[in-house]
């Protein structure tokens, strides 16, 4: 196993559209949403150690999830856990983290994931990520794993590659934010537009010269304190110094600006598991199309469902068609489908009437 590769995985989100089951206690990286055992978090970790040794993968999640991730994941250490003490979006905390490699190791190689995606085929997987690690280590260049659509989703930003080029890494013409319906059909009309997976490799040194160069404020902020980092001392400069980090994305701060950015199409099926409907899309079905994590079922005349226990419960439903179905210590939720992408809204109502003790 390369010595080289290191991984940072983003796991400081609270995934709220997978309420009640992510609350912000215990958000859905670290439950077990597909039923298989272990959570998200785990899965991804998994997935990253069969290509990537398991001391130079790093976790970024924030400060309150410190116990929970080294409870899960075993095989790291608490320095490998880069905790956020404030949310300033996924820019601060990749440089932050590629800082932390390059005093480590200057011939680092680094891929950033989420925490919380659905790859089923893993050995595909290992091998784009390979061929993104070779191209990084050949060439100052930002890479990212694009997926080929099979819809038109509204839900997804998407990469437009150049048309003329032939090659398996192509380099990336822009990033497009999530499009309306019928944009999103002309996206796939085209023919050069991936999915962002939200997936990137590159060398350790060329994201940091990215910054210096796009993000310079940034990079003087945490630059100060390179002389800390890895030692006792990092945790204070970190409390101190990261709040006053610009509230920024990679895709806003680096990607749409860089000159250097390429894409590989994935050759994996993958799945962005962020809402209850994503969830239910890659789950076995019945034969009325139920998809059921844990829970004891009795489903007559009902169809189409996501049934989702935290136990073994016994769930009976009978002419309930299209519905998320969800039982959590002491929240029962029924909502429809169709509305998923309201139940983040939804959570504003319950805290106004109930205050903060569901969320």
């Amino acid at each position: 196993m390369n010595k080289n590769y290191y991984a940072v995985i983003m796991a400081g989100g609270i995934g709220s559209r997978f309420w009640p089951v992510s609350t912000q206690e215990f958000p859905k990286q670290f439950q077990d949403m597909l039923g298989t055992g272990q959570s998200l978090l785990q899965k991804t970790f998994s997935r990253l150690n069969k290509i990537i040794p398991s001391e130079n993968i790093y976790i970024l999640t924030n400060t309150v999830y410190l116990e929970i991730t080294l409870k899960q994941l075993p095989e790291i250490s608490e320095k490998q856990v880069v905790l956020e003490p404030a949310m300033r979006n996924t820019a601060p905390c990749i440089l932050l983290s590629a800082l932390k490699i390059r005093k480590e190791n200057p011939e680092a190689l680094m891929l950033v994931a989420p925490s919380d995606h659905w790859i089923e085929d893993e050995t595909a997987f290992a091998s784009d990520v390979q061929t993104c690690f070779d191209a990084a280590q050949r060439e100052d260049v930002l890479l990212t794993l694009g997926v080929a659509p099979t819809f038109p989703n509204t839900g997804y930003g998407y990469i437009e590659s150049d048309k003329s080029d032939a090659s398996e890494i192509k380099i990336v013409k822009q990033f497009r934010e999530k499009p309306d319906y019928e944009t999103a059909k002309a996206f796939l009309a085209a023919g050069n537009f991936l999915w962002n997976a939200g997936i990137f490799i590159w060398s350790a040194k060329s994201i940091v010269d990215s910054f210096e160069k796009h993000l310079a404020e940034m990079n003087s902020l945490f630059s100060k304190g390179v002389d800390v980092l890895n030692t006792s001392e990092e945790r204070h400069f970190i409390d101190k110094k990261y709040p006053e980090a610009e509230n920024i994305s990679i895709d806003y701060g680096i990607l749409e600006k860089a000159a250097n950015v390429f894409v590989k199409k994935a050759t994996f099926d993958w799945n962005d598991l962020g809402t209850w409907g994503a969830l239910y899309d890659k789950l076995e079905k019945d034969e009325n199309q139920n998809a059921v994590v844990n829970a004891e079922t009795l489903l007559m005349n009902s169809k189409s469902n996501m049934v989702f226990t935290d136990s073994k419960k016994l769930v009976v439903l009978d002419g309930i068609e299209d519905y998320i179905v969800v039982d959590k210590e002491d929240v029962l939720l029924l909502f429809p489908k169709k509305k998923e992408q309201e139940i983040k809204e939804l959570l504003k109502e319950v805290s106004n009437k109930f205050g903060k003790k569901y969320l």
